[in-house]
């Protein structure tokens, strides 16, 4: 049976497909489009997936998108008519929108794929969330929470997945959503919505959470994890650009200027810590109801507020949960490969097989195209024959100070580079932060590194408990490093003590872990600084010719393409 999974649309399209209960392909669209966060049909990622696993249109069982559009449609015409007039340019939006491709999704798949309609399903869009973390876990039996933005009508989910069976049992509607609470700040904090969530996050220890009980008088928080949102403070349910209202700024401030985001101004600092504790209280309340309502200790967590990986520590930390899973697409694209697996288990009976402990599922290049690519553009590189020596000269460059671009597999499925895409650096240097983030990334010079760990050793460095083993692989929670250990890694120890690491499993990405432990024999630190293969605004390389442009317009110093290495100069 091959199954195809389809999200699009909003933000972050992407494709997967299924083979008998298995996932065959995964990626999202940005990765082929080279448009951030794309949202349009995912036709590429389509064509990729549909390549990988060897067939054609004519060979699907089932294609599933990953929402119900009639039903969102609903809601915005109802939400919209409760607001006019001021809601006049939403509607104005939503028409223009909705009446071109969202709605007729269904047509747009079958003209696609030359499929007949029967084989096309649709599922919930938090159903979708629910089923691509629960069906991708370990477990057979776990407690689910979902929180996002909005989907249909839910904003956030609790169910129960046991063995094929998943049911939701409990939602938070629209508009009391703690995702769409997350954005209007971050819009207020000058970042833009639905992509600088995680730079909130990441700014929120630089400040005090002074405005804890200001941010409280926008949203009321009960003993079971709902919350009731004061809309008053709020214009995203009546506005199509403007997602808090003057009430907001009068109670936290002016708020800042795009134009000024790399600054660590106070106020400002102080006001995302502020946003970043209530939020962690939020998830944590609800990851207890969760517990507490299903008699469950694992538990799977999706949705893009699944991705704040600082909150998901709390919940490790403060609840009672014994095990805890996140789907490394949490966001809109794993709707696709949830949509999926939903229609798959639920739908079709089918039981059990797969558990996703990696998350390499996209594109690979294979080292004659690359020789080919290398070759037709006149670059000069070294190709090893055996993959030691070539892992030695790269710690080599790493223990002098270079940075490297490291291009190997698969590339990642979610937003988080994984080993397969990424950008390299020695976490000893504490000046090699700046030197990445100004010089490479082009990014806010407060934005953290994510440590890349030698799996073994990780706990020599990291205090992690063993609920945390699944989310730490995927680079979903934010551990303390251990204070003896923090001024061996000064480049990847953020300001208040922590580390987003990724524990690198020697079973599933064998030539990264080789990689780490060599640095780590070498230097005695098995860690390596670890950020994506991008330049900022733009998506995360796939091709050796994108990673090529990319190393040629950034100052990294070297450029490994698989089993050919490229430096800066030669």
């Amino acid at each position: 049976m091959n199954i195809l999974g389809i999200s699009c649309h909003y933000h972050d399209a992407a494709a997967v497909l299924l083979r008998e209960d298995q996932l065959v392909a995964a990626a999202e669209e940005e990765r082929f489009s080279r448009k951030k966060h794309d949202n349009g049909y995912p036709k590429r990622s389509i064509d990729f997936c549909l390549r990988t696993g060897g067939i054609s249109a004519r060979d699907l069982d089932a294609v599933v998108f990953y929402e119900k559009p009639f039903t969102k449609f609903e809601r915005i015409i109802k939400n919209t008519l409760q607001t006019v007039p001021r809601s006049v340019r939403v509607f104005q939006e939503a028409m223009r929108g909705w009446m071109t491709d969202k709605l007729w999704i269904e047509e747009t798949i079958r003209r696609d794929l030359g499929i007949d309609r029967k084989k096309i399903l649709f599922s919930d869009h938090h159903l979708s969330h629910a089923a691509s973390a629960f069906y991708c876990s370990p477990f057979t039996e776990a407690a689910v929470l979902t929180i996002d933005g909005v989907g249909e009508w839910s904003c956030g989910t609790i169910g129960v997945g046991r063995g094929s069976h998943l049911k939701l049992s409990h939602e938070i509607r629209f508009p009391h959503s703690l995702g769409l609470l997350y954005s209007a700040f971050t819009a207020f904090l000058g970042f833009q919505v639905n992509e600088g969530e995680y730079k909130v996050m990441g700014m929120a220890p630089y400040g005090t959470p002074r405005y804890v009980e200001e941010v409280k008088k926008v949203v009321r928080i009960y003993p079971d994890g709902s919350l009731w949102l004061d809309l008053s403070y709020f214009d995203f349910h009546r506005s199509a650009t403007k997602s808090f209202s003057r009430k907001f700024s009068d109670l936290f401030g002016a708020p800042r200027d795009p134009r000024e985001a790399d600054a660590l101004e106070p106020h400002y600092c102080d006001v995302a810590a502020s946003i970043q504790k209530v939020t962690e209280e939020i998830v944590v309340t609800m990851a207890r109801h969760a517990v507490k309502s299903t008699g469950l200790k694992n538990l799977c967590m999706a949705g893009g507020v699944a991705l704040n990986s600082v909150a998901n520590w709390r919940v490790i930390q403060e609840t009672p949960v014994e095990s805890l899973y996140v789907q490394p697409a949490a966001g809109d694209s794993g709707g696709a490969l949830g949509a999926a697996l939903y229609a798959a288990h639920a739908l079709f009976g089918r039981p059990r097989r797969f558990v996703m402990d990696h998350a390499y599922w996209g594109e690979r290049h294979s080292n004659d195209r690359i020789v080919d690519f290398l070759r037709a553009d006149d670059i000069p590189h070294q190709r090893f024959d055996q993959e030691g020596p070539l892992l030695d000269r790269v710690v080599e460059l790493l223990a002098r100070g270079k940075v490297v671009g490291w291009l190997q597999g698969r590339f990642e499925w979610g937003p988080r580079a994984l080993g397969n895409r990424s950008i390299l650096a020695d976490p000893r240097n504490g000046e090699m932060k700046e030197v990445v983030n100004r010089k490479i990334k082009f990014r806010e010079p407060f934005r953290p590194f994510a440590p890349s760990v030698y799996g073994p050793a990780a706990r020599d460095f990291f205090d992690l408990p063993t609920a945390a083993d699944h989310a730490a692989g995927f680079m979903l929670v934010v551990p303390p490093v251990r204070p003896e250990k923090r001024s061996a890694i000064p480049a990847v120890t953020h300001v208040d003590g922590t580390g987003r690491l990724q524990v690198v499993n020697p079973q599933t990405n064998p030539r990264y872990a080789a990689l780490i432990e060599r640095f780590g024999r070498a230097t005695g630190v098995p860690v390596v600084l670890n950020t994506s293969f991008n330049l900022k605004g733009e998506a995360m390389v796939n091709t050796p010719a994108e990673a090529y442009s990319t190393f040629s317009r950034s100052e990294m110093d070297a450029l490994v393409l698989e089993d050919c290495l490229v430096l800066k100069g030669s």
